[in-house]
């Protein structure tokens, strides 16, 4: 017959049993609780994605639980990409490139509108500038139905949201653009028209600056602010008097600014492709 305390013993011994094997039970149970990565992708094209941390693959590389790329090379890669203009031939190695934080300033991204409307919101995280920069690019097409180049997938920041960009920066924008003086009283539309091109009415914004108009125009040294579709624009020698004769004309008000604008007494500096 067991003694009292062999059956105290017995019974302390179980609960160390019971409560070891509780804490073990609870560590092993911890263990499926696991982070998983989820990514965003890109869904436009039609054999390539790129997932949110800047990886490309086609869709059957696509992980079916995480919607990540399961081959893990070449992250930000900008094949197929003029790293000068920032255009690319690919929708996919555009989001992939612009993705790179030391490619894009993601504090510059986030500041970007995503349409042109006052009321409109801004990007919330730099795949969401990358994905819909590299798809919408206004600046990239002749008269909103022809692209101007294969590169038309541009990530670059759209210039009416860079004040204060140097004039490097402004020649990489006008690739692929040709800068013709007009005839005097002559439209953008005749001008771009006579060489068998069309007027860019979305580079308006970069040349209606001095220091451009000054590269192609003499503007006699005098560089005035004025009201008028028919600028940028340089002032014929035989304008009257009160029209500045040889001033270069330039908007503060470039909505106002038209392929089709013109002035018997100016001749337009135009952008055409």
């Amino acid at each position: 017959m067991a003694t009292p305390s062999l059956i105290l013993n017995f019974k302390y011994l179980q609960l160390l049993i019971f409560l070891f094997a509780s804490k073990a039970f609870a560590i092993r149970k911890d263990t499926s609780f696991l982070e998983t990565q989820f990514c965003r992708t890109t869904v436009q094209g039609r054999y390539l994605i790129t997932d949110h941390t800047g990886y490309v693959c086609d869709a059957l590389s696509l992980d079916p639980k995480s919607h990540c790329c399961r081959l893990k090379r070449d992250q930000y890669s900008c094949q197929g990409c003029n790293l000068v203009s920032q255009c690319c031939n690919s929708y996919e190695y555009c989001v992939s490139c612009c993705l790179n934080p030391q490619r894009t300033q993601i504090d510059q991204a986030t500041r970007v509108k995503i349409a042109k409307p006052v009321t409109s919101g801004t990007y919330s995280t730099l795949f969401d500038y990358c994905a819909g920069r590299c798809r919408h690019n206004s600046e990239s097409v002749v008269h909103e139905n022809a692209y101007l180049s294969e590169f038309h997938h541009c990530f670059a920041p759209p210039s009416n949201n860079s004040v204060g960009i140097t004039d490097s920066q402004i020649e990489v924008r006008l690739l692929g653009i040709n800068v013709i003086v007009g005839k005097q009283g002559e439209s953008c539309d005749s001008v771009c028209k006579s060489i068998g091109q069309s007027c860019v009415g979305s580079k308006f914004a970069l040349i209606n600056q001095c220091e451009i108009m000054q590269k192609y125009m003499k503007c006699r040294g005098s560089c005035l602010a004025s009201i008028g579709a028919d600028q940028p624009a340089e002032v014929v020698e035989d304008a009257p008097r009160d029209l500045n004769p040889g001033a270069c004309l330039y908007t503060r008000r470039p909505s106002l600014l038209s392929c089709d604008g013109s002035h018997q007494y100016t001749r337009r500096l135009c952008p055409c492709a």
